[in-house]
């Protein structure tokens, strides 16, 4: 009965050794210059200087300013991912 126990619990470790992570190579969805425009917009925002586009409101949201700033890294040509 003990090696019946003992069968079980190798065939578990080897069941869970199995299911490795993809060895798949990812690349940077965002390219360091557009995380750099981000960083310069939520800085901008936090100091009360940040305005939207038309309206020219401040912006208080921190996800607002992330949009504003992934949108200008888009216009100067950055690696950004399209819009949803």
């Amino acid at each position: 009965m003990a090696t019946k126990k003992a069968a079980k619990k190798s065939s578990k470790k080897s069941a869970s050794r199995s299911t490795k992570k993809s060895s798949k190579k990812s690349s940077r969805k965002y390219s360091p210059a557009a995380g750099k425009e981000v960083e310069t917009e939520m800085h901008e925002m936090k100091r009360g200087k940040l305005k939207s586009g038309r309206s020219g409101k401040k912006v208080t949201n921190p996800k607002q300013a992330i949009a504003i700033g992934l949108s200008k890294a888009r216009k100067k040509g950055e690696k950004v991912p399209k819009k949803k």
